[in-house]
């Protein structure tokens, strides 16, 4: 099986936590997307450092960064959104917008997957194009 470099945005969820040990475990290179808007959420860090030891590699880029995101999807084949948007749903909306423009524009991404899509019916318009 052909190995891939694999992006988790909202690594660090429910969902998110187990697909990056999942890509892991499968042997994938993986990344997670480390959002600066996390702050001193320690519980997140903790997480995320101990992805670090387990291989990960972090890559600091916020969402509202387009060029940042950009330049964080362009190098990987593979990118898994398992951001919830449980707290704000219509901007979480928007986040997932904002990663599939960066998606698009990178023009590398092989496979995108999102926890959210069949929620989230704006984006299939924008999915047209991909």
């Amino acid at each position: 099986m052909e190995k891939s470099r694999v992006l988790v945005v909202g690594g660090t969820g429910y969902i998110g936590r187990r697909i990056v040990k999942a890509s892991l475990a499968q042997g994938h290179e993986t990344y997670v997307l480390m959002r600066p808007e996390i702050g001193l959420d320690v519980e997140k860090l903790q997480l995320l450092l101990s992805f670090k030891a387990q291989g990960v590699r972090l890559m600091e880029a916020s969402l509202d960064d387009h060029r940042g995101l950009v330049a964080a999807v362009k190098q990987v084949d593979v990118v898994v959104s398992a951001m919830s948007g449980v707290h704000f749903r219509g901007h979480g909306l928007l986040l997932q917008l904002k990663l599939v423009e960066a998606i698009k524009e990178a023009g590398n991404v092989k496979i995108w997957m999102s926890s959210r899509l069949l929620v989230l019916p704006a984006i299939h318009s924008r999915l047209e194009d991909f």
